[in-house]
């Protein structure tokens, strides 16, 4: 059951926040600052890459750097050469999880390597394999570990990762705010100077920018039916979110927020691009979780029973090229079932601005969401 008495309490909601997830949403800004900064340090902007890889091979644990791989992907376009190393294992823990480069990986490859722990051994033999190889390697984690002590032997780039000391108290979350911009923004930066993505300092100045100022529309102090991000956890609370994707940016806006719902807020959540997305959820909407169904009898006594879980539609949308959109017939789909839709648009801006507007905005519901329903 959701709280919502909690939303609009700035102080129960920093007592319930015991892995400063509200924290990490607020200086989601200053993390990409900081990272951006210290991309520049570690010499990034000192590169002079010869020509663009064949490929780039992102490893890394978790939904961090699931998330990194589909945005860097997503940026770099239609025929992004972005492919994600996903690992193998008996367990996500450091010491369980292995990956290895394909077998055609060399010389004209590029190997990042992005990790909030930095103790995991087989990423470390991961930056050998790839020296072996003849690949380029770049890693981003913290500082003073294990990896960045086989990328640096690896004659590799290590950046350290941008933390703040109370990432140290307890294991962050993978989906957490902080720690998808500090090993986002780092990558960004570098892709940009191999001419692989459009991420300059100016736009990643643009993009921490933007997440001050969602931060500042979404923030605890902010009332619920003025903050977006609160009414969207209200919204959700006794949902199945059934959220649909329109445009570039909101693709993997969209699969981040099904993966922070799931990971910090312990809630499913399906997620589709429209168009294809009235196709592939037309059956579920009129099914038994639609918002219409009634399972039994209207008139049985419901009091002492949870509240039944129904579809909500959650529509994302970046601005379509061409002015071509789906989203009218989305809309009618889901109304013609009774199923509600909260809608999410971000405002203008270019694509790295855009996606870190939906990026926060989802963030802060999930964190939201989680913090009142005592996840």
């Amino acid at each position: 059951m959701l709280d919502e008495s909690l939303l609009d309490t700035p102080e129960g909601l920093a007592e319930a926040d015991r892995r400063g997830l509200l924290r990490g949403a607020a200086e989601a800004g200053a993390r990409v600052r900081t990272a951006a900064r210290q991309a520049v340090e570690a010499g990034i902007g000192d590169l002079k890459p010869d020509g663009r890889p064949r490929s780039v091979l992102i490893a890394g644990p978790g939904a961090a750097a699931t998330h990194a791989a589909d945005l860097l992907g997503s940026l770099a376009g239609p025929g992004s050469p972005v492919i994600r190393l996903a690992p193998s294992g008996v367990a996500p823990a450091a010491g369980a999880l292995r990956w290895e480069l394909p077998g055609w990986a060399g010389s004209v490859d590029l190997l990042l390597i992005a990790t909030p722990d930095g103790t995991e051994p087989s990423l470390s033999l991961l930056a050998d394999q790839a020296y072996r190889r003849g690949c380029s390697v770049v890693a981003v984690a913290p500082a003073r570990t294990p990896l960045g002590e086989a990328v640096t032997g690896a004659h590799g780039l290590f950046v350290p990762m941008a933390t703040a000391p109370y990432d140290q108290e307890e294991p962050l979350a993978a989906s957490s705010p902080g720690v998808l911009w500090a090993l986002l923004t780092p990558l960004l930066a570098l892709l940009d100077r191999i001419g692989l993505v459009t991420a300059p300092p100016e736009a990643l100045e643009k993009a921490a920018d933007r997440l001050d100022h969602i931060a500042e529309r979404c923030g605890p102090a902010i009332v619920t039916y003025s903050n977006p991000a609160k009414t969207l956890a209200a919204e959700l609370a006794d949902a199945l979110p059934v959220i649909w994707t329109e445009g570039a940016a909101a693709g993997p806006a969209g699969r981040r927020f099904a993966a922070a719902l799931a990971e910090l807020a312990g809630r499913p959540a399906l997620v589709a691009e429209l168009p294809e997305a009235v196709a592939a959820h037309s059956a579920l909407l009129a099914g038994p979780l639609a918002a219409s169904a009634d399972p039994d009898d209207f008139f049985r006594d419901r009091v002492e029973e949870p509240a039944a879980l129904h579809t909500r539609v959650v529509l994302l949308r970046d601005r379509p090229i061409g002015g071509l959109t789906a989203a009218p017939a989305a809309r009618d789909l889901a109304l013609s079932h009774d199923t509600p839709v909260s809608e999410l648009e971000p405002e203008p801006g270019d694509e790295l601005e855009t996606l870190a507007e939906l990026i926060a905005m989802t963030d802060f519901a999930a964190v939201y969401l989680a913090l009142a329903s005592g996840a």
